[in-house]
């Protein structure tokens, strides 16, 4: 495979909501490139982009996946992004890396709440997007409708390049209003064949190409002039007034098609080669030094220092890990040294690939502005950064979506708990958004993803790719226990079986502490009733005590008790016999003071469509939320509020159902509350009722 230079390789990331056709655009574009000798189709063995076996069972992509073809002197980078929420994770990685973004829009649907969302991380990376409305052939396809909410929602200069001939069933093809050319397309799509503009179209295109043309005049002053004296522009003035426009930021090309049908998809890829960037145009790119975390120049020269960022990790359980990255500058070699800059490590590359889905195509380097793939890396995970030995620069880390949802995981044999941490590790390594944790209170292992697509994927990947059994439940609250009165309790452990006995008496005084402080001993013994030795055994005894508490078994916080009386025998004493003695006054005195429940409550952010707000309002009333503000922006607002946790582990599907998909949120623990009485006693009952199942 021939060396490019960055001018002629162009990384495209293909972005837009679920069923808008990415995919099939990335199919129809690699088809007629020659990379597969079949229109790849969505759900069965043909696509080049959907090969996991979880894509081909469910229909639509799942993870990001990479594939290239060179066309006319270009190579192009294609990757695939999935477009629901429950798989965001390769997403910000993707975007971190490519240069342009074509955003897919169905022409029955139009603009869709993760269109908003791809659009608002193409913002956020300074890419420049290219919209290709897609479905062109459906029978609800209109596309006046889908750029009337385009420009609505995205409030952007749209410059409409091609003219869709016919929609529906009677779509035929396209006119590039470029070149004022009519493609039309025989069945099987391909390549459209060039004619003249029909008659019945004439009238629409050039009312078109006005626009267009007025679009592109008004970003550049001397083509104002030029426009506003003659009326028109040339074909020359048009291309270059548009490349200029796109690269600064201040139009849209927006093209048209179908990929299923394959018509339009190679005026798509010359939009792509014409229109948007080239590595060598890649937006600033944020450096550090690993030193001292201060600014340094970034050169992308082809001829400098080697660097990458790795912007996906591939559990692969039969070639091991492999890194995904792409070279920002100088060449990276097989069979080379590099240097993992964000861990400090160095790491041995053996053989380079260039990925073609799941094909693997040996490579002897990688030079800037390109992708590449390497297996078996010991500590580079996703987002670090790589170099040669000596540089010392670090690329800002990729900023990931947190998870939303938990379930606590039980591995059905012995065999399973043996290899679930390696297998979730893996997972994890894969998955950023994918979060395993042990909650050292209910000693349960929680998994926690998007959303339960997601948690219920994983459960397949652990048994198909390690063998791996798993049952899976609503984790428990982590519920806690405290006092809110206080008692003077006698302690006492007497014990005659033959020999020496055991003795000890204690005399506690039990009450709340501030809130915070867990558990304060606080020894006030005088005159040696009891023996020093003795005393870190009494507190032993009650802190042990406290680890189950007398409502429910939870553990119990915020406690002072102060050790004041008490007697020893100078015999059967010991500090056996002292743990057990402070072990049982704390239990009998703690229920003449007060006992409640406290509940964990979260802090929740929740962002949704603004005509979404009242409704979320009142669902959060219900599950005993309390609004603590609320920032509007443009279409949007978010609402801050404090949750208890027991009301919101199930909160992402109850938000897709209220806001139909448009709304997100983040949460995280934020204090501990008084339970109300009349919740706390269900609680009770059910803790009670557990204890009772796991003695029988």
């Amino acid at each position: 495979m021939k060396k490019y230079t960055q001018k002629a390789i162009r990384n495209v990331g293909l972005v837009g909501h679920g069923s808008s056709g990415k995919t099939s655009v990335a199919e129809a574009i690699l088809f007629n490139g020659g990379v597969n000798d079949r229109l790849g189709k969505v759900g069965d063995n043909s696509s080049i982009m959907d090969f996991d076996p979880d894509e081909i069972k469910r229909g639509h992509s799942i993870s990001a996946s990479l594939a290239f073809l060179e066309c006319e002197g270009h190579k192009i980078n294609l990757i695939d992004t999935p477009g629901t929420s429950n798989f965001m994770a390769d997403i910000p990685g993707c975007l971190r890396v490519v240069d342009g973004a074509v955003l897919v829009i169905g022409a029955d649907a139009g603009v869709q709440y993760f269109t908003e969302k791809a659009w608002q991380w193409a913002n956020e990376y300074s890419l420049r997007p290219l919209i290709f409305i897609n479905k062109m052939d459906h029978e609800q396809a209109n596309i006046d409708t889908v750029l009337d909410s385009i420009k609505k929602r995205f409030k952007k200069n749209l410059a409409l390049l091609h003219v869709p001939v016919g929609a529906g069933e009677n779509f035929s093809g396209i006119v590039d209003l470029i070149d004022n050319n009519y493609y039309s397309y025989a069945k099987d799509g391909g390549m459209g064949k060039p004619q003249a503009v029909p008659e019945n179209c004439r009238e629409p295109v050039q009312s078109r190409l006005g626009e267009l043309m007025e679009s592109i005049a008004e970003c550049d002053e001397a083509l104002t002039e030029k426009y506003l004296e003659e009326g028109t522009l040339s074909t020359e003035e048009i291309i270059s007034g548009l490349k200029k426009a796109v690269l600064d930021g201040e139009l849209v090309p927006v093209l048209c098609g179908s990929a299923t049908l394959n018509k339009g998809i190679d005026r798509l890829v010359r939009g792509i080669v014409d229109y948007l960037p080239s590595p060598d145009q890649h937006p600033p790119t944020h450096v550090k030094s690993g030193k001292d975390d201060s600014e340094v120049t970034f050169d992308t020269n082809e001829n400098g220092s080697f660097s990458a960022q790795v912007y996906k990790t591939i559990a692969d359980p039969y070639a091991g890990k492999l890194t995904l990255f792409r070279v920002f500058s100088g060449t990276v070699k097989s069979d080379s040294s590099i240097y993992n800059s964000t861990k400090q490590a160095s790491e041995r590359v053996g053989q380079l690939f260039f990925l073609q889905g799941k094909k693997q195509i040996n490579t002897p380097e990688v030079s800037a502005g390109d992708f590449a793939t390497v297996p078996k890396l010991k500590v580079t995970a996703t987002g670090d950064t790589l170099t040669t030995p000596g540089q010392d620069l670090v690329f800002a880390p990729i900023t990931f979506s947190k998870p939303v949802l938990a379930r606590a995981m039980l591995p059905k044999t012995r065999s399973d708990e043996e290899k679930i941490s390696h297998a979730l590790s893996r997972l994890c390594e894969e998955d950023p958004t994918l979060k395993v944790e042990r909650n050292p209170q209910t000693k349960e292992l929680l998994v926690s993803g998007m959303g339960q697509v997601h948690l219920d994927v994983t459960l397949e990947r652990l048994k198909r790719r390690f063998g791996v059994e798993v049952d899976v439940k609503e984790p428990k609250v982590p519920y806690l226990e405290t006092l809110r009165g206080s008692t003077k309790v006698q302690g006492k452990h007497k014990k005659q079986s033959g020999g020496r006995g055991q003795f000890a008496d204690t005399w506690l005084e039990i009450e709340p502490s501030k809130k915070g402080e867990d558990f304060v001993f606080v020894n006030k013994i005088v005159g040696g009733a009891i023996p020093k030795q003795y005393i870190p055994a009494v507190e032993k005894g009650v802190h042990e005590a406290m680890a189950n508490g007398i409502l429910a078994g939870y553990p119990m916080v915020d406690i002072k008790v102060t050790l004041y009386d008490g007697s020893f025998h100078n015999v059967d004493s010991s500090e056996m016999a002292f743990k057990i003695a402070g072990s049982i006054g704390f239990k009998k005195g703690v229920v003449d003071c007060k006992p409640i429940l406290l509940e964990p409550v979260v802090l929740m952010e929740i962002v949704v469509p603004s005509e979404c707000v009242g409704d979320i309002m009142g669902d959060l009333n219900s599950k005993r939320g309390k609004i603590l503000g609320i920032d509007a922006h443009e279409e949007t607002q978010t609402i801050r509020a404090h949750v208890p946790m027991a009301s919101v582990l199930n909160y992402a599907p109850d938000l897709t159902s209220l806001t139909g998909g448009r709304g997100v949120f983040v949460m995280e623990f934020s204090h501990y509350e008084d339970v109300p009485e009349h919740i706390s006693a269900k609680v009770i009952a059910e803790a009670n009722k557990e204890k009772e199942q796991e003695k029988t």
